[in-house]
């Protein structure tokens, strides 16, 4: 049977807030916008413990010890995005710009957590400032993007995707991306399309992959859905992707009223 695709019915059912890093380790409730800042105001990488937790207790006591360091709080409030504890990111960022006006790094950072916590606008207002016209970031056109089309504002989301596009040429996060706007605008064939160019892409993670799989389902495909979403994992991978991808069809099919089923699984990702 063919689905019936509700775009504002599976908004409702997904923040699609921007998440912190490009691969996808299971599944989760949403589909995924991707957040490709990389490495935009990183601290030094020798210095950078691999476990959040850890992470967090280290570049919290540097903060401490001098909270206007900007290189601190910038490591300080990475950390806490990538340990989950996004309020707490924002506000450290929050106040490490006010002590540093102008740094362009920390503004980065600053408005990717206010992305996490749902600040679209603010978000999209302070990444705007991170760079400029003249120079700009194709990672922080993509991050606008993805504030603009949950605010619902697709046509411009994509103007900003397509100017990402111009100097990052192919990528693949910033295709999947374009593909979930145009589906957020009822455009599944646009949607397809771009998703199957992010897919081709050698440098595509299994969030695009994912993503393309919910796209071809929502177009009444299943099988091949299926296909998409369960190639080439690990068996309870592939039994994770296709429960996520049967209940984001079965979302789209509630009747309205109907009480929103739980998630299989939540997203947890490193910075």
């Amino acid at each position: 049977m063919r689905q019936r695709f509700s775009p504002a019915r599976l908004l409702a059912s997904a923040s699609l807030v921007a998440m912190v890093a490009m691969s996808l380790g299971g599944c989760s409730s949403m589909p995924k916008f991707s957040d490709v800042t990389g490495s935009i105001g990183s601290p030094r990488a020798e210095a950078a413990p691999t476990d959040p937790a850890r992470a967090v207790e280290v570049y919290g006591e540097r903060y401490r010890a001098n909270p206007k360091d900007a290189e601190a709080a910038l490591g300080y409030g990475q950390a806490l995005r990538a340990n989950g504890q996004r309020a707490q990111a924002a506000a450290v960022l929050e106040q490490a710009t006010i002590a540093n006006p102008g740094n362009k790094p920390l503004l980065a950072q600053y408005g990717r957590a206010l992305a996490d916590n749902g600040n679209f606008q603010q978000a999209f207002d302070v990444l705007s400032k991170a760079h400029s016209p003249d120079n700009p970031d194709w990672r922080l056109l993509s991050v606008q993007g993805t504030a603009l089309d949950q605010m619902g504002r697709h046509e411009e989301a994509r103007s900003y995707y397509v100017s990402a596009l111009k100097i990052a040429p192919g990528d693949p996060g910033v295709l999947s991306n374009l593909g979930l706007s145009y589906m957020l605008s009822r455009d599944l064939p646009k949607a397809e399309e771009a998703l199957r160019q992010a897919y081709a892409s050698p440098r595509a993670s299994s969030r695009v992959r994912q993503n393309l799989g919910l796209v071809v389902g929502l177009q009444g495909r299943f099988a091949e859905a299926e296909t998409i979403v369960k190639a080439d994992l690990p068996p309870d991978q592939a039994a994770a992707n296709v429960a996520y991808l049967k209940d984001m069809l079965n979302r789209n099919e509630a009747p309205r009223g109907a009480p929103k089923r739980t998630p299989v699984a939540s997203l947890s990702q490193p910075d």
